[in-house]
C-alpha cells in the first residue's frame, strides 16, 4: 500500500493558491504578506477558534515561536483588521482551485475514491445558504429585499458538496455566490447560480459518471437540459403543485395500470418498515411546446402494523427505472437528506458557524471568508478518512467540540512543531495504540 495522504500533502495545495493571490496595496508598506492573511484567517477556521491568533501572538512574544507558524507557515501573524483588510480587495474566484486540488490528491487514495463514488459515480447535490443579513450594513455584493422593516441586505450561496455512498461524510466543492451579475437588471438567485456553477464544472464533473441531486427548485427544464447537455445525470424532488403536467400525466398512466410498482421489507432493529415504489418512464416535465421528458418515482415508507408513513417523496430523474433500478435510484434521492445533516447542519452549528458575520467588508470580504471555511471543512473531512490517527483521536474523544476543545486548550499553552507530533501528543495522552 502507497504511502496516505497527509496534511503536509493538503496544506501544499492551499500554499500554492495562497502564494498566487493578488495584491490591491499600492503603498511601499508590505509587512505581511496576501499568503500570510490568508494563512492567519484559514488557521482560526481550521482550529475553530476565535482566539487562536491572539494566543499564538502571545506565544510568539514568550517563546519565540508559535503554532500558526509550525502548523500553517505564517510568517508574521497579522492583526484582525489588517487580515480583513488585506483579504477584503480579493476577488473570491481565486480560491476555486484549491478545492479541485485537494479533492484530486484525495481521490488518489483508494478509500477516498471507493467511499466518494467508486464504480457507481459520484453524488453532487446543490443547495444554497444565507450567510449574512443586516438591514444596515452592506456592500455592492449584497442582494436586497424589501420588507415592511426596510430593506434586508443578504449574502446568500450555493455550496455544492460530493456525498459519500459509504457513510455520512461529504466534501465541499467550490461554491457559487449569489450577487449582482454585471449587465443583469434581474436580481440574481439560487437557480441562476446553479446554472453558472454547472457550465463552470460541468466538464470536471462529466470525467466520471455524476449525478446532480436538488430539491424542487431545480427541478426546472432548463436546468434539466443543462445538466444533460453537460452529460451529467440528475434526480431531482418532484412535487405535485410545482409539475402538475407531469403528475396528470401519472395520474393517467396509474389508470391504465401502466405505472410500475415494487415493494420492499426492511427490519430496523426494532420493527419492521414496508417500502413501495411507484415509477413511470417518458413523462413530460412541463406542459407544451418543447417538452422534456424524464423519469418519474416515487417512494413511501410505512411502519408495519400501525401503518405510519415514516417517509414520502418523489422524483425527475434522466436514469432508467425498472423493477430492478428503481430501489437504487431512489437510494440515491434520498441522499439528500444525509448531506444536509453531514455538510449544511455541520457547517451552521457545529464550529465552523457559517452563518456568523466573521467580516462583511466593502468589496469580497465575507464571501472570501466563505472559501476560507469551506476549505477547513474539506481539510477535516479528507484527513477523517485518509489519516487512521487523526481518525482514532475524533473516535475516542467523542464528540466533534471535545476534539476541537483539545486543539484549543493544546495549543495554548505548547507549540507542536507540525501537525503530526500534535496528533501523536493526544494519541499518548488518550492511550491509543498507533496502527
Amino acid at each position: 500500500m502507497g504511502k496516505r495522504l497527509s496534511f503536509g500533502d493538503l496544506r501544499g495545495v492551499l500554499a500554492d493558491a495562497f502564494g498566487k493571490l493578488p495584491d490591491a496595496r499600492r503603498g511601499a508598506n508590505r509587512q505581511y504578506t496576501m499568503a500570510d492573511a490568508a494563512w492567519a484567517a484559514f488557521s482560526v477556521f481550521f482550529m475553530q477558534s476565535p482566539s487562536f491568533l491572539a494566543h499564538q501572538r502571545d506565544m510568539q512574544r514568550h517563546q519565540g515561536v508559535n503554532n500558526a507558524q509550525t502548523l500553517f507557515g505564517v510568517t508574521d501573524i497579522p492583526t484582525d483588521p489588517q487580515i480583513r483588510n488585506l483579504l477584503d480587495p480579493v476577488d473570491p474566484a481565486a480560491l476555486r482551485e484549491p478545492f479541485w486540488g485537494m479533492l484530486e490528491r484525495a481521490l488518489g487514495d483508494g478509500e477516498v475514491a471507493a467511499r466518494f463514488g467508486g464504480e457507481r459515480g459520484w453524488l453532487v447535490s446543490l443547495d444554497g445558504t444565507q450567510y449574512f443579513g443586516s438591514h444596515t450594513i452592506h456592500c455592492p455584493q449584497c442582494s436586497r429585499t424589501e420588507r415592511e422593516e426596510g430593506t434586508l441586505y443578504t449574502h446568500t450561496a450555493l455550496v455544492p458538496v460530493l456525498g459519500s455512498r459509504t457513510g455520512g461524510e461529504v466534501l465541499a466543492l467550490e461554491p457559487e455566490f449569489i450577487t449582482p451579475q454585471d449587465g443583469v437588471e434581474k436580481q440574481d438567485c439560487e437557480l441562476r447560480a446553479a446554472e453558472r456553477w454547472v457550465r463552470r464544472n460541468g466538464g470536471r464533473l462529466a470525467s466520471r459518471p455524476t449525478t446532480v441531486l436538488g430539491d424542487d427548485l431545480y427541478c426546472h427544464q432548463p436546468f434539466c437540459e443543462l445538466l444533460l447537455a453537460q452529460g451529467l445525470d440528475f434526480i431531482l424532488t418532484c412535487k405535485p403543485s410545482s409539475h402538475p403536467t407531469l403528475y396528470e400525466e401519472v395520474g393517467l398512466l396509474d389508470k391504465m395500470g401502466a405505472v410500475g410498482e415494487g415493494e420492499e421489507r426492511h427490519w430496523t432493529g426494532r420493527h419492521y418498515e414496508t417500502w413501495r415504489y411507484r415509477y413511470a418512464e417518458r413523462v413530460p416535465l412541463r406542459e407544451p411546446p418543447r417538452q422534456l421528458y424524464v423519469n418519474w418515482c416515487e417512494l413511501t415508507v410505512q411502519r408495519e402494523g400501525s401503518g405510519e408513513v415514516l417517509y414520502h417523496n418523489a422524483w425527475a430523474t434522466n436514469r432508467p427505472l425498472s423493477a430492478e433500478t428503481v430501489a437504487g435510484v431512489a437510494a440515491d434521492g434520498r441522499r439528500r437528506w444525509q448531506v444536509e445533516n453531514e455538510g449544511y447542519n455541520v457547517l451552521k452549528q457545529h464550529g465552523y458557524h457559517l452563518e456568523h458575520n466573521f467580516g462583511h467588508g466593502q468589496a469580497h470580504l465575507a464571501a472570501v471568508l466563505v472559501m476560507l471555511i469551506l476549505l477547513a471543512f474539506l481539510w477535516h473531512t479528507i484527513l477523517g478518512v485518509v489519516d487512521a490517527g487523526y481518525r482514532r483521536v475524533r473516535e475516542e474523544l467523542g464528540a466533534r467540540r471535545t476534539f476541537f476543545e483539545d486543539l484549543r486548550a493544546l495549543t495554548r499553552y505548547l507549540v507542536f512543531p507540525d501537525w503530526e507530533t500534535l496528533l501523536g501528543f493526544m494519541s499518548k495522552g488518550l492511550d491509543l495504540v498507533p496502527g
